[in-house]
């Protein structure tokens, strides 16, 4: 009997283990079906349509030759499982279009249905030209992917180079500036930025306005066209607000009396504020140079003594958290500035030490979107 449990047992840690390794090996396949959907602009059309719509008349929208209406229901019925999309099954009418040969081929039961698809709150932050929209995020550079099969020599070198740089022998922003097409690609990773950063603070500052109450200045570095500086001035007319960041990001922005554009190097220097704002800012960088930038960041509000403070919004790892997919999440975003920029996420003691060693006297964490975190500092 314990032989035969034994085998049992082994056989069961076989199957799960093949199953758990085939997830991983084949999980880029998701990632580029989305890809694809965005590309063709499936959301977009959905949401012109203003309500759920057949197979039949999502195909007709996209212009789909007749050969590819099958392939189009096999993608949606992936993008339907992983919940980007949803697929509603309704009784036919009269009305109806005919469904293709791919649901024909369903149960008699389900026949007399038709499936409609809809969107769902993800695949509406697809939407272009909605208020918050991620679509940007999925288009990736291919040299992004590229790079990946040049991870052992990177492994290899004795080198302090991103994987990225190793690969193609410059670091990701030259390149994006060589590209011919860079004025596209930032446009389009300002745009990314832009969504998501409308999306956090609109948690952000419901949850924690205390931050932000009583400031009177404060500058943004890193805070390309000044989506976050309006959302804050917004919230608080009070506060004047400054953008640092490159020349070619906001050489041609015009401000006004609460907010300004200031082009600058923030590893030389930041303006004088009572706070320094960096979202999304020190995960680009190693510990070294993150080093510069809060020390700059503690320079900026010395003028404001002990009421001073920087306050960063990036990810802090909690690897003892319960929630696997949002650890795996962090992990990802850490192995994506790993790779792309040789920068880093941090888990709080990588935190502390950072913040400590810059000459900060005391900080505190607060948790915002889950996968986020406040991290106030002060001098």
């Amino acid at each position: 009997m314990d032989h035969q449990s034994s085998n049992g047992n082994d056989k069961s840690e076989l199957y799960y283990a093949q199953l758990h390794l085939y997830k991983h090996i084949y999980s880029f396949i998701s990632s580029m079906a989305l890809k694809s959907a965005v590309e063709l602009g499936i959301a977009d059309i959905i949401h012109n349509h203003g309500k759920p719509m057949t197979l039949n008349e999502l195909a007709s929208s996209l212009k789909l030759h007749p050969s590819k209406i099958n392939v189009l229901y096999r993608f949606m019925r992936l993008l339907t499982h992983n919940g980007l999309f949803a697929s509603i099954k309704k009784k036919k009418t009269g009305g109806d279009q005919d469904q293709d040969q791919a649901e024909e081929e369903e149960e008699e039961e389900e026949e007399e249905e038709t499936t409609y698809y809809a969107l769902t709150p993800p695949s509406k932050l697809l939407v272009r030209g909605a208020s918050i929209c991620l679509a940007s995020l999925t288009g990736r550079h291919p040299r992004c992917m590229d790079m990946w099969h040049s991870s052992k020599k990177w492994f290899t070198e004795d080198k302090d180079l991103s994987l990225f740089e190793s690969a193609n022998g410059d670091n990701f922003w030259n390149m994006l500036n060589k590209d011919p097409e860079s004025h596209k690609r930032m446009s389009l990773f300002q745009e990314a930025m832009e969504g998501d950063s409308q999306i956090l603070f609109k948690l952000a500052l419901k949850d924690c306005k205390h931050v932000f109450e009583g400031l009177e200045t404060l500058v943004d570095v890193g805070g390309g066209t000044g989506v976050v500086a309006k959302l804050i001035h917004e919230a608080f007319p009070d506060i004047k607000c400054t953008v640092l960041d490159q020349p070619q990001v906001v050489g041609n922005l015009i401000g006004n009396k609460n907010l300004n554009f200031v082009a600058g190097d923030m590893f030389k220097s930041i303006p004088q504020a009572d706070a320094v704002l960096l979202k999304w800012v020190l995960h680009d960088w190693n510990d070294e140079l993150a080093l510069k930038i809060l020390k700059n960041s503690k320079e900026a509000i010395s003028g404001k003594g002990k009421d001073g403070k920087v306050i960063i919004i990036d990810i802090s790892i909690d690897e003892t958290s319960n929630d696997r997919d949002l650890t795996e999440l962090q992990l990802n975003f850490d192995m994506l500035m790993l790779t792309l920029y040789n920068g880093k996420e941090r888990g709080k003691k990588e935190w502390e030490k950072l913040i400590y060693d810059a000459g900060f006297s005391s900080y505190k964490i607060t948790p915002i979107c889950d996968f986020k975190s406040l991290i106030e500092v002060y001098p």
